[in-house]
């Protein structure tokens, strides 16, 4: 009997911590796509929300062979969603890998870009997210531009 009840209050404690988990994952996968939304819609309020005032955004090139990173303003980044233009900024995503420890969050999306309707370019994302005393926020984002191999 004693064997049961332990056995009962292991998988109540393992359901409680996976609903818990999933709860916090959809929060996480909100906030990305929030971002995503955000840039579609052209909508700068939708899209600053899903950063921390402190956010870094970098982007990794392979030119050539020649790899470089490159730091861009999430401030310009976000006048230029805000910013009137034809195109939609469509920024298809996968998510791939999720994993969190407290408040801390790191996502692995694989992402196909489009401008309108045409393929530009695709990737990966890799972005660490922070919850504070609210919603999770990206305090970091770097991503992977090619245009070859995008399955």
């Amino acid at each position: 009997m004693k064997g049961l009840v332990i056995f009962a209050l292991f998988l109540l404690g393992f359901a409680t911590n996976t609903f818990a988990q999933s709860d916090e994952e959809s929060a996480i996968k909100k906030t990305i796509n929030n971002l995503f939304a955000g840039m579609k819609d052209g909508d700068s309020t939708l899209t600053r929300a899903a950063f921390a005032p402190t956010a870094i955004m970098q982007t990794i090139t392979n030119k050539e062979g020649k790899v470089n990173i490159r730091t861009e303003s999430v401030n310009d980044f976000i006048k230029f969603i805000g910013t009137s233009h034809q195109e939609k900024y469509d920024e298809r995503i996968v998510f791939t890998k999720i994993l969190i420890d407290g408040p801390l969050a790191s996502v692995w999306t694989d992402y196909k870009f489009y401008l309108g309707e045409k393929f530009s370019h695709c990737g990966v994302n890799s972005f660490q997210l922070v919850k504070g005393d609210g919603d999770w926020q990206i305090v970091y984002i770097i991503d992977t531009r090619r245009k070859d191999k995008c399955n």
